[in-house]
């Protein structure tokens, strides 16, 4: 296992000028050793360039990677001993299951009692036991990937495991199950997993530290419960949460922020001008009418989801979104309600980032 440290950029085209040329934007971050992370985005966002930066695919167009403080930019992933599991199943459909999890030991002249105790493990966690002397072209997709993924855990001495989006193709229901087993993994062995997703949900249950990326750039690195309650950028109020968080334009002003007409009670101090209010629908809730920190909406909708209410209204422009007990009478449809939106879960955000 490493410590990886990236301080780098990367750019497809020569001689980048603006951000739109930049693939990565310069960025400086660390995995630590024996950490489990997840790089998540939308599509395009530079996740799995940045993976393919880290494993050597690529080089980057400036700066570099280090592993425990030896500078790898130019080595090659068989250099950087690094193993990478892709979105698709790379398995040799000829060679038994067994066969298949030796395989990278066996290129590597490992003894074969340590092979036979190695693949034995690795089955056993992944639950292959039954099927490795069974031909892998006869299986399920989802038991290929299951073998594509023992294939880049198997060893014990690479520097880090490197997951490209691996549950593509998994059944929903497996998907739930192979992420608890992936952690269950990662606890047993300690190796520095990094791990590509777009799926938050995967992201959130697999990873100590997320990266959460757009548009090439990392905008926060932190824990499940750093990224909900406190987002450091309004992509990832936006992004993490479903519903995302709920957002709205203001002023700042002398103990308080002018919002939609209305005037509201700041908690603190805000330096004036243009500034967002940001609070997750979990910590939205019903208020009486003029209620300090409450804003009179108009209901949209209100959909019973079984285990809460989803509350919809509108003032002026903007939507706002309640997430409600299921025992609370929901305001109908068309009628005016107060919600507040001021509390200790609110934030405020300028020029997008969080004021702190």
């Amino acid at each position: 296992m490493a410590r990886i440290d990236l301080d780098l950029a990367h750019a497809y085209r020569p001689h980048p000028q603006a951000d739109s040329d930049y693939a990565l934007l310069p960025l400086k971050m660390s995995f630590e050793d024996g950490g489990a992370y997840a790089l998540l985005g939308p599509s395009g966002c530079g996740k799995t360039t940045l993976l393919n930066i880290v494993s050597g695919l690529v080089a980057p167009s400036q700066g570099g990677v280090k592993f425990d403080g030896r500078d790898v930019t130019k080595d090659s992933p068989q250099q950087r001993n690094i193993a990478q599991v892709f979105q698709f199943p790379v398995i040799y459909d000829t060679m038994t299951v067994a066969e298949n999890l030796a395989f990278p030991l066996r290129n590597r002249k490992v003894p074969a009692a340590q092979i036979e105790q190695r693949v034995g493990q690795i089955a056993e966690m992944l639950e292959l036991s039954a099927q490795l002397d069974q031909r892998a072209a006869g299986l399920a997709a989802d038991a290929k990937q299951k073998i594509s993924l023992g294939r880049g855990l198997v060893r014990a001495d690479v520097s880090a495991v490197l997951f490209d989006e691996p549950l593509t193709v998994i059944d929903p229901h497996l998907k739930w199950q192979l992420r608890r087993k992936l952690k269950q993994i990662h606890h047993e062995l300690k190796l520095t997993l990094v791990y590509v997703t777009h799926d938050q949900v995967e992201a959130l249950t697999f990873a100590d530290r997320v990266v959460v990326m757009t548009r090439g750039r990392a905008v926060q690195v932190g824990s499940a419960g750093d990224l909900f309650e406190r987002p450091a950028h309004t992509f990832v109020g936006h992004f993490i949460g479903s519903p995302g968080m709920n957002f709205l334009p203001g002023r700042a002003e002398a103990g308080g922020v002018e919002i939609a007409g209305r005037r509201l009670p700041a908690p603190r101090v805000l330096d004036g001008g243009d500034v967002k209010l940001g609070v997750r629908p979990e910590y939205v809730s019903l208020a009486a009418a003029e209620a300090p920190g409450a804003l009179p909406v108009t209901v949209t909708q209100a959909l019973d989801i079984g285990t809460h209410v989803l509350l919809t209204g509108r003032i002026g422009e903007h939507a706002i979104k309640a997430r409600l007990a299921p025992d609370v009478a929901a305001p109908a449809v068309g009628s005016t309600a107060w919600l507040q939106v001021m509390g200790e879960h609110t934030c405020f955000y300028k020029n997008e980032e969080l004021i702190a």
